[in-house]
């Protein structure tokens, strides 16, 4: 499967290696947030890794969210608990809440789909920086700290009309969104689902941008041009 090289299943427990999660962000992302990186002193597995996961191991529903409550490091052993209710939290091995999930409605395993859905949408959610969130910051009149760029995944959520696919699927972007409160900045980007030209589903991810100061035009651009650079020479 997709995911495979990107995760150690051990006993009930899964593991994912910095090395893992990086290649995973950089590959099948294309997100090259230095928060991802193996050597960084914030590094963290990416929120669209676990969503991944989770939809390989639940399905997809007609109807799911996903909140990401605390971030996860190298090698941290998670439990992806059975889905005996439509409420579903996945763990550390502190035994605390490091995604929440909430489903309705009809599921499918569908493993057609499931990929279709995965490969699609972290493209989409790989492309908020620069693609997405420059535009906003220059609206805005703010910018994260190019020194500590503070840029995190909080939450997703989707609904499907239909779980049948007879064309490719695909995600594109419906509107976005910036709502500024003093240093920090909460993003919000709607897209839609499509079966060929047809819209069988819609989705809103939300993003928390911390640590903003007054936009740089030069700083910012120098930072999204060393970030493309790295994109490009992967």
């Amino acid at each position: 499967m997709l995911l495979d090289p990107y995760y150690i299943q051990q006993d009930s427990n899964i593991t994912i290696s910095a090395e893992q999660a990086s290649i995973f962000a950089k590959k099948e992302c294309q997100d090259f947030n230095p928060i991802h990186d193996p050597d960084s002193k914030r590094f963290c597995v990416p929120g669209d890794l676990l969503f991944s996961l989770a939809l390989k191991e639940y399905g997809v529903s007609k109807s799911m969210s996903f909140t990401f409550t605390n971030m996860v490091g190298d090698n941290i052993p998670l439990t992806f608990p059975e889905a005996t209710s439509d409420d579903i939290v996945v763990t550390n091995a502190q035994g605390k809440s490091v995604l929440e999930i909430n489903k309705s409605g009809e599921t499918t395993q569908d493993l057609g789909l499931i990929e279709s859905l995965i490969k699609n949408y972290v493209v989409f959610s790989g492309q908020n920086f620069p693609t997405l969130l420059m535009p906003l910051m220059k609206k805005h009149q703010v910018m994260f700290n190019p020194a500590r760029p503070l840029v995190m995944y909080n939450s997703m959520s989707f609904e499907f009309d239909s779980l049948t696919l007879t064309n490719p699927l695909r995600v594109e972007l419906a509107e976005s969104k910036l709502e500024v409160e003093s240093k920090r900045a909460n993003e919000f980007l709607h897209f839609d689902i499509y079966d060929g030209d047809k819209i069988i589903g819609r989705g809103i991810k939300t993003v928390v941008v911390g640590g903003l100061k007054p936009y740089d035009h030069d700083a910012i651009t120098a930072f999204a041009d060393n970030y493309l650079a790295n994109r490009n020479a992967f």
